[in-house]
């Protein structure tokens, strides 16, 4: 456990902290916009008189205080729990708190970024130090005011105390403690006194999400603001050859028509005459080359999994001589398709370039690397950039690439007019940055009973994430281990998605060790929990997992859970998987019906080191759960000449309410540093619904969507 007590803190490092906090402080909130809309708050915090603290605080003189928040919140909570941390350590009541959006800005803030679980992890000590130290300030302006010692004085719920029993506000020494200089060593508080931390709050945005206040991109206007719709290339390979607008600017509504690049913007009063614009063009396409089919990267994926020019990314032992001298090999292929993002909010933003500045509003995950690559593309100075975030209705990595930024910044520039642009929820599936198809093939020897070698190839499209694979669990538990990685380049735009890579290869791996474990006749926790127990805790520094919190947060999962006692009927899978820093196993309970399988159940365990708002914790497992079992269920989508064939929900199929499981979560209780949870619940989940399966029917599957198989079953049957 780390040190919870002294941190050495100078100003400079304050300063730098403050702003290493914005790992974690997200877009903002206002703590009393979720109040009911009859409540008043118990003061006008728009007339107070604030002192500015640093980069995140600012005290009123009344004690109440505002925070912040300068990264983008994507829906995974963080608005919430990361004001919670700097709360806690200020020591204020958290009804006196107050959070506003922050705007990029990257000479305070660093790492204004939401992306891969980090956020809580990243700004952890830095929020904890942040608080403690603006505390200990106020406490030392207090102490001055009373010509004490500050060590006589103590501060709690916005208070200040001395040994003699006088009292002083936050609000009444925060002018003066805004002026001192910053303490050398603060005083972090341990987890037993935590008064915020671990502690259930309501997301601070509920009120103004289901009242329908304005939060979000598409809700985002300004003065003589032009809507546009774009035309793209309707396949991967396409480029624009000519266009006739006349039809479209026949819509009424439509103001203007304009190329860039391989684009055509339609712009208009609203989004509707924008839209039906763009249908009214008349474009013609050129293919660049030869269109690709989803039979064509089957094909190839193939060519590289039975290639022996793969890139070793790892060997341990010597797996060649295991197979050799093995009693039996089992092996298997593991196929997945390309999946898009369909974030319920479909992607948009608004530009408005003039001579001054370039004012940027939207949602996006990567301000700052988006605020550069609009500068580099228009030609501006990266201090002409204002941008500004707001919510996102989802993000899933869809988010991080800003492309739809780029456009409506080359747009505005283009035109010299206000614009946002909106896409459809056609153009959101076709003009995607999609999860890479991807196939893996392991291999695994049997010696004596025991598990002696394990190789994992990999055969993916565009991929660019080698270094989560080779380092994870079976990693130091097997003594002869090999991963190598084979790529096919595709015009296919593809990306990160919700859990990359690890969001399938746990399906595959966690499939194949239930199979091993049938091979081997032991129960397939048992063999997961005996292959932990061959790994020395910290001997080999690459291993990225503990093999102590897996295997503890195995037992809690096998305990909640019932392993193995379900009743009549009740037939289970388990799965557990390390990633994104954070352990977890899951529990999937199904039931058949009509020869198909029904989640009734998903019991999850989770190490995450210290939770600090369970109830967001808790929503963000049930979402990534549901996800993952949805998309393992259903998800599927393929290309023919170039061309998704799913555009819309009327034909691509995701889980529906009445197919949602219960999912009951349950926290490993320990004092270590907080880590990711928006996507670590999401990778087990396919592995423990596939183990559910089997033992329901038998049947193994290997590739995703598992509805396909089933209904090419059902085909058989009738046939």
């Amino acid at each position: 456990m780390k040190n919870q007590n002294k941190v050495a803190f100078s100003r400079r490092n304050f300063i730098k902290t403050s702003a290493l906090a914005s790992g974690g402080l997200l877009i903002g909130f206002n703590f009393f916009t979720a109040c009911k809309e009859a409540a008043q708050p118990p003061v006008d915090i728009s007339k107070l008189n604030f002192n500015d603290f640093n980069a995140f605080i600012k005290i009123a003189d009344n004690g109440y205080v505002t925070i912040f928040s300068p990264n983008p919140e994507i829906g995974q909570g963080v608005k919430t729990s990361m004001p919670m941390i700097i709360a806690e350590e200020l020591d204020v009541p958290w009804e006196h708190v107050s959070v506003q959006q922050g705007v990029l800005d990257t000479e305070n803030f660093q790492r204004q970024v939401a992306g891969g679980s980090q956020s809580i992890r990243f700004g952890w000590d830095a929020l904890r130090q942040t608080g403690a130290t603006a505390k200990q300030m106020l406490v030392n302006a207090a102490a001055a005011k009373w010509g004490v010692d500050a060590s006589t004085c103590k501060a709690s719920n916005g208070i200040i105390t001395n040994n003699n029993g006088d009292t002083l506000g936050y609000g009444d020494v925060v002018s003066e403690a805004a002026l001192l200089e910053v303490p050398e060593n603060v005083t972090l508080k341990s987890p037993k006194d935590y008064k915020i931390i671990g502690k259930d709050a309501i997301n601070v945005d509920m009120e103004a999400i289901i009242t329908g206040k304005p939060l979000f991109g598409l809700d985002y206007t300004s003065e003589g603001m032009k809507y546009v719709s774009v035309a793209r290339p309707p396949a991967f390979g396409q480029k624009i050859d000519s266009f006739d607008a006349t039809e479209a600017k026949a819509v009424n509504g439509v103001i203007d028509v304009v190329q860039f690049g391989d684009k055509v913007a339609v712009l208009a009063s609203n989004t509707w005459a924008a839209m039906k614009g763009k249908k009214a063009l008349k474009v013609n396409w050129t293919n660049d080359n030869d269109l690709e089919n989803t039979s064509d990267h089957d094909h190839e994926l193939n060519k590289i999994l039975n290639s022996n020019k793969l890139d070793v990314r790892r060997e341990d032992g010597n797996v060649k001589k295991a197979f050799a001298e093995a009693d039996k090999v089992l092996e298997h292929t593991y196929e997945s398709p390309f999946l898009p993002h369909n974030c319920m909010e479909p992607m948009n933003f608004y530009a408005n370039v003039t001579d001054d500045k370039v004012h940027l509003v939207g949602p996006i995950q990567t301000p700052a690397g988006t605020a550069r690559r609009i500068a580099n593309l228009i030609n501006r100075n990266e201090d002409d950039i204002h941008l500004e975030m707001t919510r996102m209705g989802g993000g899933f990595g869809r988010r991080l690439y800003g492309d739809f930024a780029l456009e409506a910044a080359e747009i505005s520039n283009i035109t010299k007019q206000p614009v946002k642009v909106i896409f459809s929820r056609e153009d959101d599936m076709a003009a995607g940055i999609y999860r890479p198809a991807i196939k893996y093939r392991i291999k695994a020897s049997i010696k004596d009973g025991k598990v002696t070698g394990y190789h994992l190839k990999e055969a993916a499209i565009n991929s660019n994430m080698y270094g989560l694979i080779p380092n994870f669990f079976p990693a130091g538990a097997i003594e002869n281990y090999k991963v190598e990685t084979g790529n096919y380049r595709s015009k296919i735009t593809t990306g990160a998605w919700r859990a990359p890579y690890t969001n399938f290869l746990a399906f595959a791996e966690q499939s194949f060790f239930d199979e091993l474990a049938k091979e081997l006749e032991i129960d397939p926790v048992r063999l997961r929990l005996d292959l932990l127990s061959n790994v020395e805790e910290g001997k080999d520094p690459s291993i990225e997992y503990s093999a102590k919190r897996m295997t503890d947060t195995i037992n809690l999962a096998v305990e909640k859970s019932n392993w193995g006692k379900s009743r009549d009927g009740i037939y289970q899978g388990f799965a557990a998987y390390y990633s994104h820093n954070t352990h977890v196993a899951e529990v999937v309970d199904i039931s058949m019906k009509n020869g198909n399988p029904m989640v009734e159940k998903v019991t999850v365990a989770v190490d995450c080191g210290i939770v600090v708002n369970p109830t967001g914790a808790k929503n963000q497992i049930e979402g990534g759960v549901i996800d993952g079992i949805g998309h393992a269920m259903y998800g599927d989508f393929s290309f023919e000449n170039g061309q998704p064939q799913d555009v819309n929900f009327n034909t691509y199929r995701l889980i529906r309410m009445k197919e949602t499981p219960i999912v009951e979560t349950h926290f490993v209780e320990n004092e270590l540093s907080p880590t990711g949870l928006g996507e670590p619940g999401l990778p087990p989940a396919g592995g423990a619904l596939s183990n559910a399966i089997k033992a329901a029917t038998g049947q193994v599957l290997t590739k995703q969507p598992f509805i396909n198989e089933f209904n090419k079953r059902k085909t058989d049957l009738s046939a």
